[in-house]
């Protein structure tokens, strides 16, 4: 692995001239937009989580106005964004901070991690943004930047090569005028991994190019190593649809955990047969069959299989539920397929 003199100089100053400025969370130290942002884009694409972002800040413009908000509404405002495990623990977060930190962030990667949802990464942004701490990320943008810049080869699936290049993480860090040089070195990271450290680089225009190892060899595409592939499963699952004539759609919320935990969904079945056994007999021939589709999640395919009905309002259907009005649906928190669904009306 060969020296890697001035980088965290090299780094801020490329953050300066040539870094991402035009983000909404950027151009901050507010650790509430910071923390927001983070979890937003945990899994996300930015043009995504742009719009969210805003929407939230509209209407959670500070920790305690989120803290307030009952986790329907959260879900509800989070609702396409996937993941809502993280909306669920970011407004458990929001609420630890006003009953244990007097409703500020804590100014320290360590305190922030004990917090519901803040990872090691995470926490560390935060703390490096907001309050100037010298801690190192290590999101994946970041690993493929450092990964590449060292030459390092140990396989990221091991935790101990994982320990490993974040104390060489560490030891890349500004070491002077932390309050100015920390937000702009991490930020400066973040950006080059977005935007010129991408999976297809463009090492033309990168300021580590000289020190990198990877563009050296020639084996940009050979890092990050990770050997470990996650095992994708398929489950299919059949939506019951049910309406009335004026709109009203029967929802249930979902246990948690669970696909969907939390959110508002149509009855769901694991086969077809039972989702017709949920209605008598004589609505049964009524059942409208739509088109089969895929949604993708983290690690499973999802094959849905709507079943739409119409069916009078004093009909209940088997198990916990209820007939929402068309005007209240769209403010819960809806499964993307099945808000996908509903809005094709």
């Amino acid at each position: 692995m060969m020296a890697t003199p001035n980088i965290a100089t090299r780094v801020v100053k490329w953050q300066k001239a040539s870094g991402r400025k035009d983000l909404p969370w950027q151009q901050t130290r507010d650790p509430y937009r910071v923390w927001l942002s983070e979890i937003m884009l945990q899994q996300t694409q930015v043009a995504t989580v742009r719009d969210y972002f805003a929407r939230f800040l509209q209407r959670f413009p500070d920790v305690a106005r989120l803290t307030a908000a009952p986790l329907d509404e959260v879900l509800g405002l989070w609702s396409g964004l996937g993941y809502y495990s993280r909306a669920r623990n970011m407004h458990l977060c929001a609420v630890q901070v006003m009953e244990l930190h007097g409703g500020s962030f804590p100014p320290s990667a360590q305190l922030l991690q004990t917090l519901p949802g803040i990872g090691p990464s995470t926490a560390a942004a935060i703390a490096a943004l907001c309050f100037g701490e010298r801690v190192a990320i290590l999101d994946g943008n970041v690993r493929r930047v450092l990964t590449r810049l060292l030459g390092f080869d140990g396989d990221l699936s091991l935790a101990a090569n994982e320990r490993e290049l974040w104390r060489l993480a560490t030891q890349l860090l500004p070491r002077r005028d932390l309050g100015q040089t920390m937000p702009r070195y991490t930020q400066g990271l973040m950006d080059l991994g977005a935007t010129v450290c991408k999976p297809s680089p463009v090492c033309e225009i990168c300021p580590l190019a000289q020190q990198c190892v990877a563009r050296r060899l020639g084996q940009m595409l050979r890092y990050p190593v990770k050997t470990r592939k996650v095992r994708r499963s398929a489950q299919s699952i059949w939506l019951l649809w049910a309406q009335t004539d004026d709109g009203c759609i029967w929802l249930s919320k979902r246990p948690s955990p669970g696909v969907w935990g939390g959110l508002y969904c149509f009855a769901l079945f694991d086969e077809r047969e039972a989702a017709l056994a949920a209605l008598p007999p004589r609505w049964r021939a009524a059942v409208q069959e739509l088109p089969t589709f895929k949604h993708v999640l983290t690690h499973k395919d999802l094959w849905l299989y709507p079943l739409r009905v119409e069916l009078p309002k004093s009909m209940v259907l088997p198990g916990p539920g209820n007939w929402v009005a068309a005007a209240r649906w769209p403010d819960l928190g809806l499964p993307a397929p099945v808000r996908q669904l509903l809005s094709q009306e």
